[in-house]
């Protein structure tokens, strides 16, 4: 057993060029109250603000859950809905693993024996962009039942020019809805798009039934409502911005 808490360069948030990075052993107590990630990247702030409860913010690291890949968890739709990357590194050197490439299947990641993650790097949102991350759960500071995270960007013309959809608990580990973006991106945003990403997602899902949070038709119909919500109120912040 190797404890990383002593190596500061693991601890720090920092901005380079275009890119926030943090490192993995930063505490989510830590990111939620970053004023630099506040105002760069808010998404991660709020998906921070709902992990567990105050002690558990305090003990748990960005890292330590992304290399756990519970499929529940909630910074894995988060870093996927910003197409982030995994900095791993071992004695035989440093890799980049891409968000869409960094989740195998539930509890398993891409990451290597002998390597530990050291930085996760997320690209600063540019223009009129909006976020939001909708989690359904059974009681307050439980894992999610079904969780979307949504960034969101719009261009001069008010047409999606950048739209990341992640998803929590209803696959075998977090997931993307690159067919949902697919409705969105590109496009003036209605509510009928907004419908239609949203049904697009909930078929990109494959829950299993659960006994403790509800069978699998079940949170098909809840990602549906996370995704249309969040969705709704990303859209909103960024139009309030262009």
């Amino acid at each position: 057993m190797i404890d990383l808490r002593q190596i500061s360069s693991l601890k720090k948030i920092t901005e380079k060029g275009s890119y926030l990075l943090i490192g993995s052993m930063v505490s989510d107590r830590k990111i939620e109250s970053s004023r630099l990630i506040k105002e760069k990247i808010p998404l991660i702030a709020a998906v921070a603000n709902n992990i567990g409860d105050p002690q558990v913010r305090n003990r748990g690291t960005i890292g330590g859950s992304l290399s756990h890949a519970d499929p529940s968890g909630d910074w894995g739709p988060c870093f996927l809905a910003l197409r982030g990357s995994a900095v791993a590194v071992s004695v035989k050197g440093k890799r980049e693993i891409n968000s869409d490439h960094f989740f195998t299947g539930p509890f398993s990641t891409a990451l290597k024996e002998g390597e530990i993650l050291e930085k996760v790097m997320f690209q600063i949102p540019s223009g009129a962009s909006g976020y939001s991350y909708i989690k359904i759960e059974r009681k307050a500071g439980d894992f999610a039942t079904a969780s979307a995270a949504v960034q969101l960007s719009l261009d001069k013309q008010g047409r999606c020019s950048y739209i990341g959809i992640g998803l929590g608990a209803v696959s075998d580990r977090s997931i993307r809805a690159v067919k949902a973006e697919k409705k969105v991106v590109g496009k003036q945003i209605t509510d009928d798009i907004i419908s239609e990403a949203a049904e697009s997602g909930s078929q990109e899902t494959d829950p299993y039934d659960d006994m403790i949070r509800g069978s699998a038709e079940f949170k098909r119909e809840m990602i549906k409502i996370c995704i249309k919500k969040a969705l709704t109120e990303a859209y909103k912040m960024a139009e309030g911005l262009s």
